[in-house]
């Protein structure tokens, strides 16, 4: 039968009040308790309200709510919390606040040097508390706290651009999450659910190491295309669609018909959802 609120079927799947049972009679093939399950007289039942994941014999329910879970190498948009000795803390959203050390950022002119103790000195200099930056991390700790490293020119301080922060579980996982859209805008999908959108840069500045940011005023139609793609986001995050660059770029298409303040209104918001849904099936065939 199909289950309520997943796209995944389940053989003998019955709802109870507690939970969602998961009832497999067959004898040839006993399945194995993953997260988001426990055992109850026999039966797998799930301890989250999410959606069932099957890797062979092992059952996992992903909650369609979470905190951020990093995994190495994931992209995240954070916060500067709180300027450290020898380390900056950062806001992803996760249990515990993310660590971005001095060793494992970019030197302003991208010198190639050991840290001094004027460089700790000066780290306020280069991002204090309020900042937002990119960055992919680097390892995840035994208590669960991410290490974050910047040493890349597409990670680093963010400028002039919108902040919308939405469910880690809706972000779809892909090679690259740094996106030049067509509609004359970049966006940063954050693997832990803070998506960030800008106006796309003429040029990089390679000097500055990852620390420049322009202060020139944005053109109104710049912002106008920042503004419609927010309240997209927003819509499709309100129907708990998954987020990548063509379900963005499709909605924000289907959009256009609409002013921008109208998209978020329920029945304009459900018109132009469904379009994006019908065509990100048509693609996938």
């Amino acid at each position: 039968m199909l289950l309520p609120q997943t796209r995944v079927l389940c053989v003998g799947a019955v709802w109870w009040r507690d939970g969602l049972c998961l009832t497999f009679c067959h004898p040839f093939a006993p399945l194995s308790r993953g997260h988001g399950t426990y055992l109850d007289e026999d039966k797998l039942t799930a301890s989250v309200a999410g959606e069932v994941e099957r890797v062979n014999k092992l059952i996992c329910v992903r909650p369609l709510k979470t905190r951020y879970n990093g995994e190495v190498g994931d992209v995240v948009v954070g916060r500067i919390a709180e300027v450290q000795q020898k380390r900056w803390k950062v806001e992803t959203s996760s249990r515990l606040d993310s660590v971005l050390l001095l060793s494992s950022v970019n030197l302003p002119g991208g010198e190639l040097r050991r840290r001094s103790a004027e460089d700790e000195l000066s780290m306020r200099d280069y991002l204090q508390e309020g900042d937002l930056i990119s960055a992919e991390v680097q390892a995840v700790f035994s208590d669960g706290a991410l290490s974050l490293h910047t040493r890349s020119l597409k990670y680093g301080k963010l400028g002039q651009g919108v902040l919308v922060q939405v469910s880690p579980s809706l972000v779809k996982r892909q090679k690259t999450h740094f996106h030049n859209l067509p509609c004359g805008a970049s966006i940063i999908l954050g693997n832990n659910g803070y998506i960030w959108l800008h106006p796309t840069p003429m040029q990089q500045d390679e000097e500055a190491g990852g620390y420049y940011t322009s202060t020139e005023p944005v053109a109104l139609s710049d912002r106008e295309v920042i503004s419609r793609l927010r309240n997209c986001i927003l819509a499709l995050a309100a129907h708990k669609v998954m987020l990548f660059d063509t379900s963005v770029l499709y909605c924000y298409e289907s959009s256009l018909s609409h002013q921008i303040k109208d998209i978020l209104k329920p029945e304009v918001t459900e018109e132009v959802v469904l379009q994006t849904r019908h065509r990100l099936a048509d693609q996938e065939g």
